[in-house]
């Protein structure tokens, strides 16, 4: 499981020209599944999400996470983030989970994090999206479990 996190002033997803996701301070995290991942990746991605620490305190140090500034998170499915890129000029998607794998792993995680943490939003599984955010640092990880 991949998460590639964003610290953000705001950001947001549109479906057809329809805002279905929108966040003021906190992540937008584009979410990637690999074919071996399992209910215990998300549920320790969770955890990882919830407490790693990219916001600043009073010393100018990220030492403060998502729930300590009461920051919004906005989860965005996003199967390219499993592509193979190391050969050729084309991705491969071989190490990609299945759709439906990706979906229930996907809706497994918006549900484990929205009992945890009352501030999430999200995309929508399958859609062609359009997001959008301002960065705010830039500061941008890439997680994976």
């Amino acid at each position: 499981m991949i998460c590639l996190i964003q610290r953000v002033r705001h950001g947001k997803v549109t479906v057809q020209q329809k805002t279905i996701g929108s966040i003021q301070k906190g992540l937008v995290v584009l979410i990637g599944f690999q074919r071996n991942d399992t209910p215990e990746h998300v549920f320790k991605m969770k955890q990882k999400l919830l407490n790693y620490r990219v916001f600043t305190d009073q010393n100018d140090k990220m030492n403060l996470n998502i729930q300590q500034v009461q920051g919004e998170l906005l989860l965005v499915p996003q199967f390219t983030l499993a592509a193979e890129t190391q050969k050729g000029l084309r991705p491969s998607f071989s190490s990609a989970a299945s759709p439906q794998t990706a979906e229930s792993l996907f809706n497994l995680f918006v549900k484990n994090l929205k009992q945890a943490y009352p501030f999430i939003h999200t995309g929508q599984f399958g859609a062609d999206m359009q997001v959008s955010l301002t960065n705010d640092g830039p500061v941008t990880f890439w997680l994976e479990v």
